[in-house]
């Protein structure tokens, strides 16, 4: 089976985050403990206490607590991310989470995470990622917020000004 046309994308990894999405996430989770694929100057904006970069190999470190994740969005990196995302919540390593993500439901990643997501956001544009050396850029398909937290009111109020947020109703098991 080939995979879906959205994971063949240019692989660059560097997509970093919009301020305004992590002063919600802030706003939400109280702050943010862990951003387990970052590097110092996303950090300049996510303000994550902790962060692991390509150096430091978020995949082979321990994750806990409040976790904002905008993983790598290369093909050999995505769904390594999620899935370790997924264990680390069904340990009660990370208490909660918010996730951006590329809106492609149809992958396996995408699948796992919205069974044991709480709620989720549908931004409704692009989200237009910066990058300090590049203008700032809109991905090929559109993205999707995944809250992991018992917070859901609160993460409805905060995203709502993105796009259309709701519960999921059946949180299934990863």
């Amino acid at each position: 089976m080939s995979a879906p046309h959205v994971t063949y994308n240019s692989g660059n990894n560097e997509w970093f985050t919009p301020a305004p999405y992590i002063e919600a996430a802030v706003r939400v989770m109280g702050g943010i403990d862990l951003d387990p694929a970052s590097n110092a100057v996303a950090n300049e904006i996510v303000g994550a206490a902790q962060f692991f970069s390509i150096e430091d190999d978020g995949l082979s470190q321990p994750w806990n607590g409040r976790v904002w994740m905008n993983p790598p969005y290369s093909r050999s990196l995505f769904r390594p991310f999620c899935d370790k995302l997924c264990e680390e919540v069904a340990h009660g390593n990370v208490s909660e989470a918010i996730v951006l993500v590329n809106n492609n439901t149809e992958t396996k990643a995408f699948q796992r995470m919205a069974k044991i997501a709480s709620a989720i956001c549908i931004p409704r544009g692009r989200v237009k990622f910066w990058h300090p050396e590049k203008k700032p850029a809109t991905p090929l398909q559109g993205q999707a917020v995944l809250n992991f937290g018992e917070n859901i009111r609160g993460f409805a109020a905060e995203f709502k000004a993105f796009g259309w947020c709701g519960k999921i109703q059946d949180r299934g098991t990863a």
